[in-house]
């Protein structure tokens, strides 16, 4: 269980302020995941079932944070030429174990969309006529750049819809078919995670017959790093984007790119790059200067999160997930947008009421749920076969969240 008593941190903001001390076995799994809880400052008079925008800190590493914004703040420049990047380059080395990669293959970015912005643009394997690929539940801003491809480079771009209801044969079958449709084709966007849906698509499957034909894949984990239970080297692709703001809990604009030693070349230098300098990750995005106290902060957010663990925290999530979906599978009016296959879901899943598809129905819904029930969820557009509601659950949710939102879906579904 979660106790104060002071235990030190790794990572060298960490070091100076305590964090909790989690039991690797308690005797009570409800009982732990309530102390889990309590290290959370909550909205109060709402149940908080919206946390795919950004995750809440942890009070311990909002307290590191707190202190390191102070110390930038105080020492500036003296700091930042006599330390700064010592203490960066601990933090990223603490990631890079985390992902099971190099240090030098990874990069700090504010957020998944910088890096995954550099991997798409920066990419130098495209010649006119050529093709790219990518889904309907990928990330709109991920859409927008792909899409641009088609004036800076001249190629096709294709975009898809995944199958709904999906099965893991009938996602890698389209991804397979759309492969052989484009003989041309070069790159394909691949979100390992939905933020529209939470639909979790085999990326490494996927990849793997990519790569058989000559096409790269870039990856967009914002959504699924923390969230699932993986390292990059299961994924076994060159090019990744992901995000540290959302699931592991770090604040605000912490992001990272990854790019494989091997595949460096396939992607341009930033323009505001130094011509003639290193040729390392870091000049493939140049951030400027930025919020270095959000990434020093990055060991105490990983210090907590190692102290639940990545297989226990992936599975709590599920459940959470698990419990409202096994009722709401049972309201006649509601279509659950996920898969019951464990390897195709996390904490996030969409839903819609049947016949209600269109965005201002869901955004009406999303309002009742607040309204009637003081339950926050959000409504998504994008799929192909209409607009839903996405419920995300957090490290914070208990049982009775989830108990009263199956609750309100079957009082409305019954309206």
């Amino acid at each position: 269980m979660i106790n104060r008593r002071t235990l030190l941190a790794g990572g060298a903001a960490a070091a100076a302020l305590p964090l909790p001390a989690l039991a690797a076995v308690p005797t009570d799994e409800e009982r732990f995941w309530a102390d889990v809880a309590t290290q959370y400052d909550r909205p109060a008079d709402v149940i908080q079932l919206e946390n795919g925008n950004w995750g809440a800190m942890p009070r311990p590493v909002q307290q590191v944070y707190q202190q390191a914004v102070a110390r930038v703040n105080r020492d500036t420049s003296f700091y930042a030429r006599r330390g700064m990047l010592k203490d960066l380059l601990a933090a990223r080395a603490d990631v890079a174990a985390e992902l099971g990669v190099p240090p030098e293959e990874l990069a700090f970015t504010r957020n998944a969309t910088e890096a995954l912005k550099a991997l798409i643009l920066g990419y130098n394997r495209l010649t006119p006529g050529d093709a790219v690929l990518y889904a309907d539940l990928d990330y709109d801003s991920m859409q927008a750049c792909m899409e641009s491809l088609a004036t800076r480079r001249g190629v096709r771009v294709r975009r898809i819809a995944l199958p709904e209801p999906a099965t893991r044969a009938s996602l890698i079958a389209a991804y397979e078919e759309a492969m052989q449709a484009e003989p041309r084709l070069k790159l394909i966007l691949l979100t390992h995670l939905s933020h529209r849906t939470g639909l979790v698509i085999p990326v490494r499957e996927i990849a793997a017959m990519a790569r058989a034909r000559g096409v790269d894949v870039i990856v967009d984990a914002a959504h699924s790093w923390q969230q699932l239970d993986f390292t990059l080297p299961d994924l076994d692709c060159d090019f990744v984007g992901l995000n540290g703001h959302k699931w592991l809990g770090a604040p605000l604009g912490v992001g990272l790119i990854h790019i494989r030693r091997a595949a460096l070349a396939r992607i341009d230098r930033d323009p505001a790059e130094e011509i003639g300098g290193p040729d390392a990750i870091h000049t493939r995005v140049h951030t400027g200067t930025l919020d270095y106290a959000a990434q020093l902060t990055v060991a105490a957010a990983l210090t907590f999160q190692r102290k639940i663990g990545r297989s226990r925290r992936a599975a709590r999530l599920r459940w959470l997930r698990d419990r409202w979906v096994s009722k709401a599978r049972l309201i006649d009016r509601v279509e659950v947008l996920t898969p019951e296959d464990p390897a195709l879901h996390g904490a996030i899943t969409s839903f819609r009421m049947r016949g209600i598809t269109d965005v201002p129905g869901n955004m009406a819904l999303a309002q009742r749920l607040l309204d009637q029930h003081g339950i926050f969820t959000v409504h998504r557009a994008g799929p192909a076969r209409g607009a839903c509601i996405r419920v995300t659950p957090a490290l914070f949710t208990q049982p009775a969240d989830i108990d009263a939102f199956a609750r309100a879906l079957k009082t409305i579904a019954a309206a």
